[in-house]
């Protein structure tokens, strides 16, 4: 539906009014938003109360307790204050800026966030106070940006010179990069006052930005020329040369740090735009078979891929050490079964290492169970198919384009690193949107959040 909309779309559209999109998918009122942040609201502060009582009640009883001693009743209250704040403030700003906006998109992102806030307590105390910085500034961006002119000329116009700035960034984490953990690959910029920056969530965001610029501008080149969209003479080779180039050094750049999650999300987010934009399904089969070539390549060439892929086909060979990983998580999501041992009650900060960036899932399946493992899954369906929609509905070729990418870049992202942690796909360094722990990669989120919403509004 998204890539024959696209194909068929004549900037300015003209072709449907704001009515005739939205029946689509039935509207939902701005009331009913309101109504479902105040339920995402409620499920946060039920979550928090619960791990304050769980910490209360075991040190009453003299046990040991599941719940972190750094955990304080006092910072679990802030971050329900800090959550409130954010979204009260975003929501007031929508009501008074994009009243037009969908009113699905910021509910499943309040509840994904609350979640998170929920997890990183359990499971990293001593990191919540950093993560509800990075909400509060994540927050003040997402009003920037929907504060800006809605037809995105901003992000359009400047397509090279964003994108320059995002591989620059990533290129000086070979000079200066480091690690927040000390040791390991050095994907981060930063370290002062101990904040830390990871250019490649930006990157991720920056090239889906200008592969909407780009493809849409040959468009427009194309249509000028008197040539059809279906003919598809605009998307050969000659045309696509700087398109493939950027990207290349996208790849290069990527692979050689070793951040594969990142070198695939910006490959298949390359591959879905571009058949978003031509509606031609060999693109995507031609794709799929150099993703595999690749996959090969990569495990025949490179350690770190022959381990990854060694692990996924068989983690019980070696449990103990390079598969320790994937097993505590398999274990952890069997011993949820359908409704969880409890929230706080069961044991993933302690089996599991980096719990609360790379394996949240494991952590909800275990003490939420497979209903709150399905929930998780369903709010990034939800707000998949949602984007989609909006790409669908959007007035120009650009923000179809942008939209449906944006949309597509969060989907897969969420669904490889929930994958990876069911063993269902080889484990890669991504985060889980809105809930791992992650100042880059919680603003990344905000601000894919305020451009579908900022397409969504326009209307004009």
């Amino acid at each position: 539906m998204i890539s024959s909309a696209i194909q068929n779309s004549q900037p300015p559209i003209q072709d449907q009014s704001p009515t005739q999109a939205w029946s689509v998918i039935p509207p939902v009122t701005i009331a009913q938003e309101r109504v479902l942040l105040i339920l995402a609201g409620l499920f946060t502060a039920t979550g928090l109360v619960l791990l304050a009582l769980v910490r209360t009640q075991s040190e009453s009883a003299g046990i040991v307790s599941h719940v972190s001693s750094d955990l304080e009743a006092r910072s679990l209250a802030l971050a329900l204050v800090v959550w409130v704040a954010c979204f009260t403030v975003i929501h007031w700003f929508l009501n008074r800026r994009q009243r037009a906006r969908d009113p699905l998109l910021l509910p499943v992102a309040a509840l994904l966030s609350g979640l998170g806030l929920i997890e990183i307590a359990r499971l990293a105390p001593g990191f919540l106070g950093r993560q509800l910085g990075w909400l509060g500034v994540s927050t003040v961006v997402l009003v920037l940006v929907l504060s800006a002119p809605a037809d995105l000329k901003w992000l359009r116009r400047y397509k090279y010179t964003w994108l320059l700035a995002g591989l620059l960034l990533l290129a000086l984490t070979f000079i200066v990069g480091v690690n927040p953990a000390g040791a390991g690959l050095t994907l981060w910029l930063g370290g002062a006052l101990g904040i830390f920056f990871q250019p490649a969530e930006l990157l991720k965001l920056l090239f889906v930005a200008y592969l909407a610029a780009y493809l849409a501008e040959k468009r427009e080149v194309a249509r000028s020329l008197g040539i059809h969209p279906a003919q598809q003479h605009y998307l050969t080779l000659p045309y696509l040369m700087p398109l493939l180039a950027m990207w290349g050094v996208a790849l290069i750049l990527l692979m050689a740090q070793q951040d594969l999650g990142a070198a695939v999300l910006l490959y298949l987010a390359f591959l879905i735009m571009l058949y978003l934009a031509s509606g031609q399904v060999q693109y995507l089969l031609i794709g799929g078979a150099l993703l595999i070539m690749a996959a090969i390549g990569g495990y025949l060439l490179i350690g770190r891929v022959q381990s990854r892929i060694a692990t996924w086909l068989n983690p019980w060979a070696d449990a103990d050490r390079s598969s320790y990983q994937i097993v505590q998580s398999l274990i952890a999501l069997a011993s949820g079964e359908r409704m969880g041992v409890g929230l706080g009650q069961g044991w993933p900060d302690v089996i599991l290492p980096a719990v609360h960036t790379d394996m949240p899932l494991a952590a909800i399946g275990e003490e939420l169970g497979l209903f709150g493992t399905l929930g998780v899954v369903a709010c990034f369906a939800i707000f998949t198919v949602r984007g989609l929609r909006v790409a669908s509905i959007a007035r120009t070729t650009f923000g179809r384009l942008l939209a449906a990418g944006l949309a597509s870049l969060m989907g897969l992202q969420a669904w490889i690193i929930m994958a990876g942690n069911a063993n269902l796909a080889p484990l890669t360094g991504v985060t889980l949107p809105f809930v791992s722990y992650g100042g880059s990669s919680l603003l990344m989120s905000f601000i894919i959040l305020g451009l579908l919403l900022q397409i969504s509004a326009d209307r004009d």
